[in-house]
């Protein structure tokens, strides 16, 4: 009877993954996948263009994050240095908020009477032209890359830490030198890391929607698609078109399992004889200080220019703001649509984070301590929208909005999307809810159930007392992660949300900065509120996870 209760949970877990992930991938599929509408994406040379500028924009993204995690992990592992430990929640700074609107700031450092530009005037040079022609390409690589590149850092980090230093060592004591270590032994052996966080990279710059489109960057095929849901009903071509953006993001995933992921399982080694970091000889132990602060320095750029346009009252040609006013932040408190908006995130995100919890637990619990059958396709189930573009989940969900009435009924993005943002926010977000709590039920020795059971203890009872809070921690960093990245959520919030009154803040944010004039001052303000409870969100789950916290961003 017990199993039985365990098999009905998996089942119904299996059946929400099956309508509310499937069910929106299936929707898109069964409309896009017609051959006539394939063949005008690829007679069409502006959809053509804009599958050619997602694929440059994914391959430069993920090399311009390669080149700065490998040597930053790379130091990280092998020395010792002044405020090491500081140094993973400085690589999560980043992420305290979203490209796009981080976009906004970059905007005010790289615009034509920008911050370099008016460096360049002052110094003699003709202007850059960064925001348009193939200076947006570059801009919107950039910013990208500053966002993402803690995914494959920590990864990095975590494969790292996983090696044998012994390993290292024969080799030294058999002559081999550093480069021909680094490529025989220490590469290969990251494979298994740079598959995990170089395909969530790639993937996730290949489908990116927001910072294209605050770019004003149109030929891409995410911002092709979201032009294209006004006509939704009388024009199927963009769902031709997230077929064939599912598509390419499936090879390009593919490609590199099949390039990094061989034999992953086999290529770790655990070590087993302690760090082999030590600390540089004299003044050098401060360099790998110096080259995490100077990372940390470009990164915050987006979010430092953020703040400064917050409380600037005109910076047109100055290097600093002319004047500095809370006016921007008084505005943004009068503005119609930002209370209702907080009030909006909060009921969308708190509904989210109570579905990802539950549903990550059951599968957790299923995968990892229940061992049901069927638990490892839950699991996988589970972690795929890692995989799957975030801005085909929100299509599909807008597709079954337009063609199943029961969708139409429960989940209306114009009447009202309360259930449907949280459902949709809630299935993005259920990977870091099923790796947090899987890391700890892996973590934690089961003799303290079974003590508990050889005395009496019914199951609920041992979930109750026992393993839920040697759990708890992380299943509170699952929550966390889910409820703040729901809060700051980008394809869905922008394709799903469709009336006013029912903006999240994200999509209230890019409405804002359309305004002319004071719109983009009062996006800004907004947007440093947004930062700032990331921020404070990431601090706590780097606190309970610390180094860790990588395997949140595992496929």
């Amino acid at each position: 009877m017990r199993q039985f209760y365990r098999y009905m949970l998996l089942f119904l877990v299996i059946a929400f993954l099956a309508v509310f992930l499937i069910g929106p991938v299936y929707t898109v599929v069964e409309v896009g996948l017609d051959w006539r509408l394939l063949g005008e994406v690829f007679s069409n040379y502006i959809y053509v263009e804009g599958l050619l500028n997602s694929f440059c924009i994914a391959a430069v993204t993920t090399l311009m994050v390669f080149a700065i995690s490998l040597p930053l992990a790379l130091l990280y592992d092998r020395y010792e240095f002044p405020g090491k430990n500081w140094c993973n929640l400085l690589m999560m700074l980043p992420m305290i908020l979203p490209p796009f609107v981080g976009a906004l700031g970059f905007q005010q450092i790289l615009g034509h009477y920008g911050v370099v530009n008016t460096l360049l005037a002052s110094c003699g040079f003709e202007p850059v032209d960064f925001l348009g022609g193939r200076g947006r390409f570059w801009s919107v690589c950039f910013i990208e890359a500053l966002h993402l590149y803690p995914i494959l850092y920590l990864n990095l980090v975590t494969a790292l830490g996983n090696l044998d230093p012994q390993l290292n060592e024969a080799a030294r004591n058999l002559g081999a030198s550093w480069w021909t270590r680094f490529r025989r032994i220490t590469l290969p052996l990251m494979k298994p890391g740079i598959f995990a966080g170089g395909s969530i990279v790639l993937v996730w710059s290949f489908t990116e929607l927001g910072t294209p489109l605050m770019f004003g960057f149109n030929r891409v095929t995410a911002v092709q698609i979201f032009n294209g849901i006004m006509e939704l009903e009388t024009n199927p071509v963009p769902y031709a078109l997230v077929v064939v953006m599912l598509f390419f993001a499936a090879v390009m995933y593919l490609a590199g399992k099949f390039v990094l992921g061989r034999n992953a399982a086999n290529s770790t080694v655990k070590g087993n004889a302690g760090s082999a970091a030590r600390p540089p000889a004299g003044w050098r132990r401060f360099l790998p200080t110096g080259v995490f602060a100077l990372v940390t320095l470009l990164a915050a750029l987006p979010h430092i220019a953020l703040i400064f346009t917050a409380f600037s009252l005109r910076w047109y040609g100055t290097v600093w703001p002319e004047h500095f006013t809370l006016l921007n932040f008084e505005n943004a408190l009068s503005n119609k649509i930002v209370i209702p908006s907080i009030v909006n995130s909060l009921r969308y995100s708190v509904l989210a984070m109570l579905v990802a919890v539950a549903a990550g637990v059951l599968i957790s619990l299923a995968a990892v301590r229940w061992k049901l059958r069927g638990s490892s396709f839950a699991d996988l189930l589970a972690m795929l929208p890692l995989a799957v573009p975030g801005i085909v989940v929100a299509f599909g969900f807008l597709g079954m909005s337009v063609k199943y009435d029961w969708a139409a009924e429960w989940f209306n993005p114009v009447e009202n999307p309360l259930w449907l943002l949280a459902v949709a926010y809630a299935v993005r977000r259920l990977p870091y809810v099923v790796r947090s709590v899987s890391a700890g039920l892996e973590q934690t020795p089961e003799e303290l159930e079974n003590a508990a059971r050889n005395y009496g203890a019914g199951p609920w009872r041992v979930l109750r007392k026992i393993t839920l809070p040697l759990i708890l921690a992380n299943v509170i960093v699952g929550g966390l992660f889910a409820f703040s990245f729901s809060m700051l959520e980008v394809s869905d919030s922008l394709i799903l949300a469709q009336k006013a009154e029912f903006y999240p803040i994200t999509r209230a944010i890019y409405e804002l900065s359309q305004i002319l004039g004071s719109g983009p001052f009062i996006a800004c303000a907004f947007g440093v509120w947004a930062m700032l409870f990331l921020a404070a969100t990431l601090a706590a789950a780097g606190a309970i996870l610390g180094r860790k916290i990588g395997s949140i961003f595992k496929l």
